[in-house]
């Protein structure tokens, strides 16, 4: 029986075949769906522009400690950032953007999150930072026992309003599935985007994928498309694998209604912002993202470091693609309870794992 690992893979298309996945447990994968379905249109949430990644990215450097986080505001579309103070909050302005001035800042909220890192590493369990709210969100899921649900209130409850808590349906599992359809070790997977380090090209994909398998193909048993040159899971949660061929192929993302979208540049998500996923069980959803750095408790282990979405997914997305029209944001890990553009979604950034190494889409 094929094998299907619970986390996301999305591929630039060069495959042409549906993705499975992988997930947390081995289980059979359902087929993959024979109709071509449209995309969907953008779910709830703001349009970033290239300008306010540019400007996001900023503002973090320049103003250190002394920011809260940022994100899109939901009505006006406008970049708010969350700032300590007012020297602070005159600098936000000056450089066209919304400041919002908040109780605690980012170092504060990392402090809370260090205090459920020591006191409430339980596996089901996920956090991250919403900086329209100023606080840690805790998600839940349903496999918490009633004795481990009230060990995490309890913590939570220490650490006063910075931290809320929240419960999700189904449990936090990896989902390998993505743009396109690939196979290694037995399991499915999908790969995130095609990417290029001097004239090699690879593709990047989950790092709970590369684990399992050193050789990927395009179909199950079928002859090697390329060989895994880096991996890292649990801690991150993104793989490497180098074509074997000479054929370039295209840097896009399957669309899955006959398109497929260019990828042109890569950036970190915003909270606010909408994004969709790529992927061969759900395809291409829609949602927004949530929260910010991010930890979730899987079963191997935790993950640093990554950003919460509401682009569900199901069994057998892991290594997807998460994007913002031509921009590249994540590599898909796994979720909660998804239905629709209800439950949790997670996504790896990938402008790290582009860094780790030192490759970059084209």
């Amino acid at each position: 029986m094929r094998r299907t690992l619970s986390a996301r893979i999305g591929l630039s298309v060069l495959l042409t075949l549906p993705l499975a996945g992988l997930g947390t447990t081995a289980a059979s994968a359902a087929p993959p769906p024979t109709a071509v379905a449209p995309a969907p249109t953008p779910g709830p949430g703001v349009t970033a522009s290239a300008s306010q990644y540019a400007l996001d990215a900023q503002l973090e450097r320049s103003l250190g400690e002394r920011s809260a986080g940022t994100y899109l505001d939901a009505e006006t579309g406008e970049l708010v950032v969350a700032v300590t103070d007012s020297a602070a909050a005159s600098q936000v302005r000056a450089s066209g953007a919304r400041a919002e001035v908040v109780a605690r800042s980012t170092a504060q909220l990392e402090d809370a999150m260090g205090v459920l890192e020591s006191r409430a590493k339980i596996t089901g369990t996920s956090w991250g930072i919403d900086p329209a709210s100023n606080q840690v969100v805790v998600e839940a899921d349903q496999s918490l026992s009633a004795r481990s649900l009230t060990k995490l209130r309890a913590v939570a409850a220490s650490l006063g309003d910075a931290v809320r808590v929240e419960r999700v349906p189904g449990a936090f599992t990896k989902e390998v599935q993505g743009g396109d359809a690939i196979y290694g070790g037995g399991y499915r997977c999908s790969a995130a985007f095609n990417v290029v380090k001097d004239s090699a090209r690879y593709f990047l994909t989950a790092g709970h994928c590369t684990n399992v398998a050193s050789s990927w193909s395009a179909t199950s048993g079928g002859p090697s498309i390329g060989t895994r040159e880096g991996t890292s899971f649990p801690t991150n949660d993104y793989g490497l694998v180098r074509y074997s061929g000479s054929d370039v192929p295209p840097g896009t993302v399957n669309l899955y209604n006959g398109t497929a979208q260019d990828i042109t540049s890569a950036a970190d998500a915003i909270v606010g912002q909408s994004l969709q996923k790529s992927g061969s069980t759900t395809r291409v959803t829609s949602g927004v993202v949530t929260a910010v750095n991010v930890t979730v408790n899987y079963s191997e282990g935790p993950v640093y470091n990554m950003v919460r979405t509401t682009a569900c997914s199901a069994g057998g997305d892991s290594g997807g693609a998460h994007f913002a029209g031509g921009t590249a944001l994540g590599i898909h890990s796994g979720s909660s309870g998804c239905s629709g553009t209800n439950g949790s979604a997670i996504h790896q950034p990938v402008r790290e794992a582009l860094s780790a190494y030192g490759v970059s889409v084209y």
